[in-house]
């Protein structure tokens, strides 16, 4: 690990960064207190990142869990009883990873995967423009589409006009250009524009900024719009935000519900962050998925007994990890040192950062995953690919990130029964001249299920009176009863309609069978007779 420093180390400090307001902000969301999305950050980069498989994944609190939270810490009486149900999660995430859950992280098509990377890119920007100009009503971290403040993700952005921030929206255009020159020529022209990130630049400006500025009233910014970590006044006070949880209510049902919801959602989020790390990952590494799962369980545990929100892989950390040139899980694990000794050592230097230059870097990050170009290349790739894609980024817009899965999975199973449909058997109609006689020859796919019954049942029905029908079996290893059903059904009418029915099967042709029950259960027995 230690010898990609050079590259981990500055993406640490990019992830640093990003990481901060989303763990204050997610805290506030979820009417947590601040200091325990801190704990979270820092759990989820030290105790995750050192156990998990993941070379550039970057696990925290996760903005598709503060909705559980808020409701669960109403639900179970506070906050000291929502922390068992965090414990407990990460321990029904380690039975999870025992039982090797981590296998379902695959069975996401990669069109659903591309869109949830777009779709959070977007509600990235989306929700970054408000605290560009230094509307800062809605916590960071708060990526629903209903916000906590009681207004929408388009609503927010109309309230702006009416309260932009003169000295906020300036520092934040200028860190804007910094961060674009630094990622398009300056990177490109030395090791010490690759060694100092251009993120770090611009909140170093921002800070001076800040620090200049502050007796002017129409260009200093206020007090509102800057970081707000807890700042305690001595190591008493210190300690004293850790919160321990109340292990007295582990009897209660409500408690293991909640412990179940969290340890399901935050497994599922993990997952799919997960495959969508890898398909970002440069070098095209595969993350062990129960491997991962132990990590989050273990990360979790942690975080409760110490007061922390639970904690998951996401997406946003991970891609700007990725993207400023992160190389292993080193970055992930020193974001986290980071995060722990600047709220020990230099608390009050951290509130001195606009969160405007925050949003700054945020919104090239939401960019860089929702680029024009994937919208075309997922266009070109055919409907197939495009409408699970952009049905997913649609629902992770306007609901949720599970929503969208669901909704983009949903579509993608649609996509796959329609070609099932289709693909159950090829149709092949040859003209005798000798007899004037349609001879529809039909071959039936390796398998053919239930799924199938439509297709095949239609052909049935379209053939003229006095056709001769070929059925090949041959390659088929999967005949449904259905299928098998459809097909003694069909004999009668093709008595009537005078159709030749010729079966050609590995163990020889026939004409009419009198069952098609009986000769297909015959072959299924043959067939298990010669694998034997």
């Amino acid at each position: 690990m230690f010898k990609n420093l050079k590259n981990d180390f500055p993406a640490s400090v990019v992830v640093f960064f990003v990481a901060l307001p989303l763990c204050l902000g997610i805290a506030l969301a979820s009417g947590a207190p601040l200091f325990s999305g801190l704990i979270a950050g820092i759990v989820g980069g030290i105790v995750v990142g050192g156990l998990s498989g993941s070379s550039l994944g970057v696990s925290g609190p996760a903005a598709g869990l503060s909705a559980i939270v808020l409701v669960a810490i109403s639900t179970l009486g506070g906050y000291e009883n929502l922390l068992v149900a965090v414990v407990l999660g990460g321990v029904i995430q380690l039975l999870f990873g025992v039982l090797k859950a981590g296998i379902i992280g695959y069975y996401f098509p990669s069109s659903v995967i591309k869109g949830m990377l777009t779709g959070i890119g977007i509600i990235i920007i989306l929700k970054q423009i408000p605290h560009f100009f230094g509307y800062d009503s809605d916590p960071e971290g708060d990526w629903a589409f209903f916000q906590v403040d009681g207004k929408n993700t388009f609503t927010e952005i109309g309230q702006i006009f009416d309260s932009i921030s003169p000295g906020a929206t300036v520092i934040a255009f200028v860190a804007m250009f910094i961060l674009i020159l630094w990622d398009a020529v300056l990177s490109k022209k030395g090791k010490i524009f690759k060694l100092v990130q251009g993120p770090l630049v611009a909140v170093v400006l921002g800070i001076l900024y800040f620090v200049f500025t502050q007796d002017s009233e129409t260009w200093g910014i206020s007090s509102d719009h800057l970081v707000k970590v807890p700042v305690p006044d001595d190591f008493e006070s210190f300690i004293g935000q850790f919160t321990f949880p109340n292990f007295s209510v582990i009897t209660q049902p409500q408690i293991w519900i909640t412990a179940f919801t969290i340890a399901l959602v935050a497994s599922l989020e993990t997952l799919l962050c997960v495959e969508a790390t890898d398909k970002l990952d440069p070098k095209k590494r595969t993350t062990p998925t129960n491997r991962e799962l132990f990590a989050q369980g273990a990360g979790n545990i942690i975080s409760g007994m110490i007061g922390g929100l639970p904690v998951t892989q996401v997406i946003v950390r991970s891609s700007a990890n990725i993207q400023s040139g992160g190389q292993t899980k080193m970055s992930a694990i020193i974001h986290g040192f980071l995060l722990l000794i600047s709220v020990i050592l230099v608390p009050n230097v951290l509130n001195l950062i606009p969160l405007s230059v925050l949003a700054a870097v945020l919104f090239l990050v939401g960019y860089k995953l929702a680029k024009p170009s994937t919208f075309k290349r997922m266009w070109v790739l055919g409907w197939k690919q495009f409408i699970p894609f952009i049905i997913t980024v649609l629902g992770i817009v306007f609901a949720d990130l599970l929503v969208g899965i669901s909704l983009g999975l949903a579509v993608g199973i649609v996509v796959i029964l329609i070609k099932n449909y289709q693909n159950s058997h090829f149709l092949h109609i040859v003209r005798e001249e000798e007899t004037g006689l349609d001879v529809v020859k039909m071959r039936l796919a390796e398998e053919v299920t239930f799924i199938n019954k439509g297709a095949i049942l239609k052909e049935l029905n379209n053939l003229h009176e006095n056709s001769y029908l070929e059925i090949d079996v041959r390659k088929t290893r999967y005949l449904d009863q259905d299928i098998i059903e459809i097909l003694d059904d069909f004999s009668f009418r093709a008595k009537d309609k005078n159709i030749n029915v010729k079966i050609i099967s590995e163990r020889g042709n026939i004409e009419n069978p009198s069952s098609y029950e009986q000769f297909f259960n015959q072959e299924k027995k043959d067939k298990f007779k010669v694998s034997a």
